[in-house]
């Protein structure tokens, strides 16, 4: 039996002020980093073995994963991969979410945010937001750099380096992933088979490790999340 543990990063300055993120690298909150601590004594309590990391090129993946492995003194390398970067927001990066909910009306932006295959107007290129313009990026090729992103765009990204280096490594190793709200929950659709009305409702909390067992078939045996009370009003897949 092995282990597959994600995390979603904790609070960022940008989660704080409710403005889309994306591909924009800002870095955690005072809240957020005490988040991350908190997860890594969840998964501390656990006693894993944990052999390999993984982490978004993203700052506030990074950091948490940092502050985890910190607390579990386990401070080995991990593997950065821009595949498990957050969705790409398109032209609504920096906006504010509410703001915007009162401009184009609360219907309209939760199918922008949480539709499989709409996705948001292309952020310009001459935008500081835009990730040619961000430093983080200079070794992603340009041509895997997105303008604007639907969640199926970032499902494809994800499960696609899932499965050419993650899932065999999952044979005999235990594996940890800090990444981001959407794709994670990329990432929970593939594993767990949900429809695209189940994926449009489910919520990846900041901060909280979903721990989830397999066999030696791959076959999901068990999972949860580790803070019990900040997961009592997800989605049970």
């Amino acid at each position: 039996m092995t282990y597959l543990i994600l995390v979603r990063h904790g609070q960022s300055k940008w989660n704080l002020e409710k403005r889309f993120t994306g591909w924009v690298d800002v870095d955690l909150t005072k809240d957020g980093r005490l988040e991350a601590e908190k997860a890594g004594y969840l998964i501390k309590k656990k006693d894993i073995s944990i052999n390999l990391y993984y982490s978004s090129l993203q700052l506030r993946a990074n950091n948490t994963l940092k502050i985890i492995q910190k607390v579990l003194n386990d401070e080995k390398n991990f593997t950065k991969a821009w595949q498990i970067n957050e969705r790409h927001y398109g032209a609504l990066t920096g906006l504010n979410k509410t703001e915007m909910s009162h401009k184009l009306g609360e219907d309209k932006v939760h199918q922008l945010r949480r539709s499989w295959e709409v996705k948001p107007e292309p952020l310009s290129k001459e935008s500081p937001y835009h990730p040619f313009n961000i430093d983080t990026y200079n070794n992603v090729p340009k041509e895997n750099i997105p303008d604007t992103e639907s969640l199926k765009d970032t499902y494809e990204r994800v499960i696609k380096f899932y499965d050419e280096e993650i899932k065999n490594q999952l044979k005999n190793k235990n594996i940890l992933i800090s990444a981001h709200g959407n794709s994670i929950r990329a990432l929970c659709k593939y594993l767990f088979k949900l429809d695209n009305d189940q994926i449009s409702k489910l919520e990846i909390p900041t901060g909280n490790p979903l721990i989830i067992q397999f066999n030696d078939k791959y076959k999901i045996i068990s999972c949860e999340y580790l803070d019990k009370e900040r997961a009592k009003d997800l989605l049970v897949f």
